[in-house]
């Protein structure tokens, strides 16, 4: 994302040492290395293959992407996360980028035979022209016949099965706490989280744009994308009303 942000905008300051504590039972290494499986199985590219993982956050899965034999870069805005990924390692195969994914590096036109666009990093910004402008660019960076694989919430699904509030404990004994409303005309859900903990006692609020699937497959049309498939999150079975998440594959025109 980049520095040329608004004063207003969550995103520019959120993804810091609280988000990790906050979201801190859902990295598990166990789950991105069946994740990273299901890619490949998606992907079907060969050992070498570009990948770009934008935003790549604290570098879950680009680091064992590249593991896997693939050539990988991440870019993300937030400089926290991008040290967290730094510190897992890096090499010839893979490199970090701070940066805005509405304005991908200029050298990078056609470079990518995959983009990866993963766990719920879409729909952030205050204007939704930004998000088209951001499938834009996916395209932009793909080798012609290349593929973007985006996945995140469906709003179909997360408002078939809306959890208005949750709770739960950190490691360290931190209770946090969810409270989510939606604005169904907008089309934004917005979470605010409590914390309660030895290092931490107060609250912030995140927004996030649902889309349905046939909004984003028109997003990606209009940016030459074409979706070809589509997935119940990260299931091996087509897109259901009820899913809460899901997983579309779309490939550029070659």
């Amino acid at each position: 994302m980049s520095e040329r942000k608004r004063d207003d905008e969550w995103w520019a300051s959120y993804f810091d040492a609280q988000y990790l504590l906050e979201y801190e039972p859902i990295f598990d290494l166990a789950q991105d290395r069946r994740e990273v499986a299901r890619m490949v199985e998606i992907l079907e590219l060969p050992v070498g293959a570009r990948i770009l993982d934008v935003p790549c956050g604290q570098g879950r899965h680009a680091h064992l992407l590249a593991e896997a034999g693939y050539d990988v870069d991440g870019l993300d805005f937030s400089r926290d996360l991008l040290r967290k990924a730094k510190a897992r390692g890096t090499g010839t195969t893979l490199r970090y980028t701070q940066g805005d994914m509405r304005a991908l590096p200029a050298k990078w036109s056609g470079r990518f035979d995959a983009v990866l666009n993963l766990f719920t990093s879409f729909g952030f910004f205050t204007l939704p022209a930004d998000d088209a402008r951001t499938i834009g660019e996916f395209a932009r960076v793909l080798k012609p016949g290349g593929v973007l694989v985006w996945h995140g919430g469906s709003r179909d699904g997360v408002m078939a099965r809306f959890l208005g509030k949750d709770w739960w404990t950190t490691k360290d004994g931190t209770i946090v706490a969810h409270e989510r409303t939606f604005d169904p005309l907008a089309g934004v859900l917005t979470i605010r989280s409590t914390f309660r903990g030895p290092k931490v006692d107060g609250e912030r609020e995140h927004r996030i744009r649902l889309y349905t699937a046939t909004r984003l497959a028109e997003l990606c049309a209009a940016a030459g994308l074409i979706v070809e498939r589509d997935f119940d999150g990260w299931h091996d079975r087509p897109l259901r009303r009820t899913s809460s998440e899901m997983v579309l594959v779309a490939r550029k025109d070659s």
